[in-house]
Parts: structure tokens; sequence; C-alpha cells
């Protein structure tokens, strides 16, 4: 079945060269309506939570699921996702995932209790999982060259913008609305959104609705059900320990078996070629260096930077007595400024190519340390808080100049056939990165913090998440090494 098709650009003039079709502007369009959408909706979440503590009287097992269900379902779907859609079409399954975020957002609003609220949660990380791969597999087959640099480069302002509007509009949302409605504005301003992305999507994608369904034995055996199990709960196996937080020794047994399960996956996935079947994931693109070079350059800068930001909100509230809409302010500029440089990367990244994301790991490394140094002097009066948002400005240009950037250079060698499990591969790199940094360098934050000022435990956390970003150049200089 040809990209082509799968994609259901079937409109004239673009089965030969879908690259040429100028629908492909207003399908980009619609992704970025759809990531604003999922992103606004992941961090309005974080700015809520004490209002549904409130609202729901949740526990805090409860508040814990309401994020680490979403981020759990979200991860453990991607690659399956992404590889369904490289086969039945893209177009199809990213509207079924639209549709599933939207009216699982219905359902968090209107919950009657925290049970329903986590159940419609994990909804929304299917939703999200499903849609996701979809998006990158398209941008890829829709644009190339200099045209996809700059289409990752509007997706990197879309997420620079959404990170910054996410926290201020959830506080006001929750001013607004108060306790009991506050946060329950805060899922249900998804949903216009939501209608918005299905009906363009119904009006602008070519042949949308059509999933090519394989009909015979061979066409059902190339969705590849056992590989997509297997590595699902591989997935599902690594992340739960992680994002669970209860603490539990045995509940660690889980990484093990983790390991075990990605080691039958390969195993079958390469039976699975030698048979001439087509599996979940082509193995043979881990030999393109870089792809390589540039997934692992993602899981190890999501490894560290996400943390940044639950460390400043931490910080900022508990240390310093800001309430959570100041707190959320802090990280404006950053945001901003991430759109800009997404967007001013993504016009330079087919020039500069991977010196553009080694310019951005300097500029992280660079914000981390006069971070530190702000925290410092404002332990000792001599600096306001408020200069952590001219410090953190420079992560914000770091986040524009290596996420959209990497994005592009990655997927670049990748073949089309694969272009939506490879995608998802990335993904679900950077959310096991996200879910190991933030439990383990919040956990180290917390031990210095028991025997020693905030100031010290934010040097270290700060600290421990640029020995993580330099992990991620040393790769860069590599990968640039390799390709000269």
């Amino acid at each position: 079945m040809s990209s082509s098709v799968m994609d259901g650009s079937a409109a004239t003039g673009s089965q030969s060269d879908p690259t040429k079709d100028p629908v492909r502007w207003r399908i980009l369009f619609v992704l970025l309506i759809t990531i604003f959408m999922t992103l606004i909706g992941v961090s309005i979440v974080n700015v809520a939570l004490p209002s549904i503590r409130q609202g729901l009287g949740a526990t805090q097992s409860d508040l814990q699921w309401v994020l680490s269900g979403y981020a759990l379902t979200f991860g453990v779907v991607l690659v399956a996702a992404g590889r369904a859609g490289d086969i039945m079409g893209r177009g199809g399954l990213f509207l079924i995932g639209v549709s599933l975020f939207t009216a699982a957002s219905v359902a968090a609003g209107l919950a009657p209790d925290a049970r329903w609220l986590n159940t419609a949660r994990f909804v929304q990380g299917i939703g999200s999982g499903l849609l996701n791969p979809q998006g990158l597999g398209m941008i890829q087959h829709y644009f190339r060259g200099d045209a996809r640099g700059r289409a990752f480069g509007y997706f990197g302002t879309t997420v620079g913008f959404s990170v910054a509007i996410g926290p201020v509009l959830g506080g006001l949302l929750i001013e607004l609305g108060g306790p009991e409605l506050g946060w329950r504005l805060t899922f249900l301003v998804n949903v216009p959104i939501g209608l918005i992305v299905i009906i363009l999507g119904l009006l602008w994608f070519p042949r949308p609705l059509i999933l090519r369904l394989p009909r015979t034995g061979s066409g059902l055996r190339s969705l590849d059900p056992v590989g997509a199990g297997l590595l699902g709960l591989a997935v599902f196996a690594f992340l739960f320990p992680f994002v669970e937080g209860s603490g539990s020794a045995g509940v660690w047994l889980l990484l093990p078996i983790s390991l075990l399960l990605v080691w039958l996956w390969v195993r079958w996935e390469r039976r699975y070629s030698r048979l001439g079947l087509s599996p979940m994931v082509d193995l043979k693109i881990f030999s393109t260096r870089s792809y390589t070079n540039g997934i692992t350059i993602m899981a190890l800068y999501f490894l560290g930077i996400t943390s940044v930001w639950v460390l400043v909100a931490l910080y900022v509230q508990e240390g310093d007595g800001k309430t959570a809409l100041q707190s959320a302010t802090f990280g404006i500029p950053a945001a901003l400024l991430s759109a800009y440089a997404a967007h001013w990367a993504g016009k330079r990244v087919a020039r500069l190519g991977r010196k553009l994301v080694i310019s951005g790991l300097l500029l992280a490394l660079f914000g981390l340390a006069l971070s530190i140094i702000v925290v410092i002097l404002h332990e000792t009066d001599h600096l306001s808080i408020w200069w952590l948002m001219v410090s953190l400005s420079f992560i914000g240009l770091a986040q524009g100049t290596v996420i959209s950037p990497n994005q592009t250079l990655t997927l670049a060698d990748v073949p089309l056939d694969y272009a939506g499990s490879s995608g998802a591969i990335m993904q679900t790199g950077q959310r096991i990165g996200t879910a190991v940094g933030i439990a383990i360098i919040t956990a180290a934050t917390f031990y210095v913090l028991a025997v020693a000022s905030w100031a010290m435990a934010m040097a270290v956390g700060f600290g421990l998440i640029a020995l993580v970003v330099l992990l991620a150049l040393f790769v860069a200089l590599k990968d640039l090494r390799d390709r000269a």
C-alpha cells in the first residue's frame, strides 16, 4: 500500500507527489490546533490539582493518578498507534484520537468523583496516544527538505505558546469558576477546540474517513498484534514504577520484567521479518545513525529539562510562598522565546543541521548555571526570585532550538512506510525520559532539602539536570562527527 493511499491523499495531483499539494498547509493547521489543545490540557491540569482535591475530596493518590494515568496510557499506545496509522491511514486514526480525547474531556469535566475523573484521564491518554504519531507521520508525508523544517518549526512554536498560555489560562478559569466549577472548566475548555478540529479534519483531510482495514490473513498480520502487545506491555512495565509513586519496593520488580519483554519483542520482530511479514517496527532503522543519535538526544534532553519546570513550581510556591498563578508566570518568557526560537530554527535547520541542536544544548547549560546562581543569591537576599524568569529564558531558547530541529534531523532518513511508528518510538523515548527524570531528580532534590536549604536542594537538582544535558551534548557532537 502506498503512503499516499495510507494518508488518504487522493486529491488530484497529490498521489504522485503529496509534497506539492497545497492542501498540506491546511492539514498542518489542523494538526497544530490539535497539538495546542492536547498541550493546553496537560499544562492546565497541573494548576488545577489543588482545586480538584477540594472539589472532589480527592486523596493524594487520586491526584497522582490524574497526572500519571494520562502519561501511562499515552506512552503505552504510541508505537502501536503509529504503526496502525502507517498501514490503515493516518487521517482516520487522527480523527478517532481527537474524538476520544474530546469525549474524555467532557467526561472529566462532568466527573462526580475521583475514580470517574481518573478513568476519563486514562481515555484522554489513549486518544492523545492515537493522534500524536499520526500528526508526525503526516508532517513527514506532506513535507520535505526546507518545508519540513518550517513545518516542525511551526510545530515547536505551537508547543511554546501552549506551554505559556496553559497555566495562566488554568489559573484564570479556576479564579472565574471557583473551587467547584473552575477545575471542571479546565477540562471542558478542550471541547470546543476538539469539535473545531473534527469539523476541519472532515472538510480538509483528503478522503478523511478511509481506514483501509486489512481483510486478508496476511493483512491482519501486517498490524503485528503480538509485537504491539509485547512492546505495549514493556513500556507499561517500565513506566509504571516511575509514575505510580507509592514507593513500594515490589513495584520496582517490573523494571527487569520490562527488559525481558523488550528482549522478547526484538526476537519476535526479527522472526517476523524473516517470515517475510511487515513488523510493527523495522529494526533496520536503528542502524541509521542519524535516527539512533537523534532519539538518544531527545530521550536524554527530556530526562533532564522536563524536571526544570517541576522544580521551579515547587521552589516558587513551597520555598518562596508564591501563588499557583504567580508560579505560572515564571515560565511565560521562556515559553514565548521557545516558540520564537522554534520558528527561527525551523527555517535554518536544513542549512545548519545538528549545529543548531548543539547550540541549543549549550544555551540550556548556560541557563541552568544562571538559575543556580539566582537561587543561591536569592537565599542571601542579594537577588529577587523574579530573576529566575531571565535565567529560565535561556532554557526556553534552548527548547526551541533543540526539540523541533532534532525531530526534523532524526526523521529525515526514515522510510515513509514507517514514519508513524518511527516517530512514535521517538515520542516514547521522550515519555520514558520525562517519567524517569522527574522521579529521580525530584527525589534527589527532596533528599537534599531534608538536610539543607531550598537553595542547596535546587542547586543539586539543577546540577543533575545539567549532567544529563551534557550527555545529550556529547551525543549531538558525535552525530555531527558521524555526518561529517
